[in-house]
């Protein structure tokens, strides 16, 4: 469309027109140009000032040599100075005497929260109950126990890693590949009468003999487990992976595997000790 003047404003048009309406080609306020000028200058300067272009294995550093981690870092350089005392203290207790210190034990307690909202939380859960295939800190249900020594130990070594020599290690048999499908069946209905009402008597019977001689070595005679051997107590109404008769099937079939990691070689010595506190305070600790 050809430009031409409104008739009402004498203001030229830009030759634009929707539905009668024609558009008038006002400039842009002074201040208003001016102002995103300043902006786009300022934009340059930051960039040269600032880290800011990415590159192939970072990003421009800037002239001032600002940088958020090196922020941080001297924020958490601080607050261990100011603390070097309780840390020392942390490192160096016994920790079944740790209860007894009412300051050092906030102190740990505040720490541990800390450093299980950020390492353990993803799998064990913000608030500790777990889920299917982690296990919940808040029972007293503990593979290898739950008193304070046995939560440091678990979590400076971890579990079934292949990282760390010193890891709680067990491993269940793959059942599925050394007895029968209907010794598997008998054995899942043992195993359901143990702690639950809803199995078959008849298989259940036929299962106890497979539990003695394929089970109880681990499990113990009465399926209560054993802590030594990391074997879980399969008589109570608390499952890891669940209790249903698909996920014992499941389980006695082709076994289970759970993995924790060696924290231990992450963490500092205090972060574990705070940590352990932590989960032990939780209420399922012993």
């Amino acid at each position: 469309m050809s430009k031409q003047k409104d008739e009402l404003s004498g203001v030229e048009t830009t030759g634009h027109s929707w539905d009668g309406i024609q558009e008038l080609n006002n400039p842009l306020p002074r201040w208003w140009l001016w102002t995103l000028y300043l902006t786009i200058i300022w934009g340059i300067g930051y960039t040269i000032a600032y880290p800011a272009w990415p590159m192939i294995s970072g990003a421009t550093s800037g002239v001032m040599g600002w940088s958020t981690r090196a922020n941080v870092a001297a924020d958490i350089a601080a607050h261990e100075a100011q603390n070097t005392e309780l840390v020392a203290s942390l490192q160096a207790v016994d920790m079944t005497k740790l209860p007894q210190n009412n300051d050092l034990n906030r102190y740990a307690i505040a720490r541990g929260g800390a450093v299980f909202r950020s390492h353990c939380s993803q799998c064990h859960g913000s608030g500790a109950a777990g889920a299917k295939g982690y296990p919940n800190l808040l029972d007293d249900d503990w593979l290898w126990g739950g008193d304070i020594e046995q939560i440091t130990y678990t979590v400076r070594h971890g579990i079934r890693n292949a990282t760390d020599d010193d890891a709680h290690y067990s491993e269940m048999p793959a059942f599925g590949e050394l007895i029968e499908p209907q010794e598997i069946d008998a054995v899942v209905e043992y195993v359901m009468s143990l702690s639950s009402d809803e199995f078959d008597e008849e298989s259940a019977n036929a299962g106890e003999e497979v539990f003695a001689d394929n089970c109880a070595a681990c499990h113990g005679e009465a399926g209560l487990g054993d802590r030594d051997q990391g074997a879980p107590n399969i008589a109570d109404a608390i499952w890891l992976y669940g209790g249903d008769r698909q996920t014992l099937h499941e389980t006695v079939t082709n076994a289970r595997f759970g993995v924790m990691p060696a924290w231990g070689q992450r963490l500092p010595e205090a972060d574990i000790r705070a940590v352990s506190a932590y989960v032990h305070s939780l209420g399922g600790g012993e």
